[in-house]
């Protein structure tokens, strides 16, 4: 059973004087932020636990290691995997205006954790606090030095692509051929291939890697041990699925959740 949360918890705009605002929320598992935007840049992050955000026809599936760049105004809604411990921020627009435009992935190094940790604390800053301004401009300097990370995924529009992709998902151990995806959904590989290039911007066995790295994501951070992972998300010989996932992220997984463990 999902639970809706009241967007009434999350600030718009930091208020007159202050440039970051924060918020700090435990969320109990299946917990559903329905859809909203803010008149702020937001750095969406939890300290522990999954988020799943969508934008239109994307989604991102943030683990602690990662935050989500939101630009003021972007509608989103956010799903919990389970339990989530979020600590994010609120920037006044043009704080950090070398920020793209565009929802982003970010790797969260010690140090932007911890300055996003200590922000949290204090609750905002303000503008003409010198430790408030000293901490301001080292998170924004952290955000645009933070390296991006690819966990974007993104569902076609377009029914019968629509159709493909969301049995694609629905099933990511079954290693059923494009072909009989799309004789499912009624049209040709070759009409399908035609829409993911145009409305997500690959080809569709591209796409379906990145579906499975991003479920694979959420069962390792369920405990599920690699073998296990591999195998659910599609691949029959773990070591295809280890070397995916070290091309992607630089580290096997068991490094990873290793570092995820640790706190990033």
């Amino acid at each position: 059973m999902r639970h809706i949360i009241p967007l009434m918890r999350h600030p718009i705009e930091p208020p007159p004087g202050v440039t970051v605002s924060s918020l700090a929320y435990d969320y109990p598992p299946a917990c559903l932020v329905p859809e909203h935007a803010h008149a702020s840049d937001q750095v969406l992050y939890a300290r522990s636990g999954v988020m799943e955000v969508r934008v239109g026809q994307s989604f991102w599936l943030i683990p602690p290691q990662f935050a989500l760049w939101v630009p003021a105004g972007t509608q989103h809604k956010i799903r919990m995997c389970g339990a989530v411990s979020m600590r994010t921020l609120y920037l006044r627009p043009g704080t950090a205006e070398k920020m793209t435009n565009n929802c982003v992935v970010l790797h969260v190094t010690p140090l932007l954790r911890e300055l996003i940790l200590e922000t949290v604390r204090l609750g905002q800053l303000r503008s003409r606090a010198s430790l408030h301004i000293a901490l301001r401009k080292l998170i924004v300097a952290s955000l645009q030095s933070a390296m991006s990370v690819p966990t974007r995924l993104a569902i076609p529009e377009d029914r019968r692509a629509a159709a493909v992709a969301t049995a694609a998902m629905a099933e990511p151990f079954n290693n059923r051929s494009f072909r009989a995806l799309c004789e499912d959904a009624g049209a040709s590989t070759r009409t399908i291939q035609r829409i993911f290039l145009r409305e997500v911007g690959s080809n569709f066995e591209t796409w379906r890697r990145q579906a499975r790295l991003m479920k694979a994501i959420e069962l390792l951070v369920g405990g599920c041990s690699v073998k296990e992972v591999s195998s659910r998300v599609g691949y029959q010989h773990p070591g295809a699925f280890v070397t995916l996932f070290r091309d992607t992220f630089g580290k096997t997984p068991k490094a990873w959740i290793s570092s995820f463990a640790r706190g990033g």
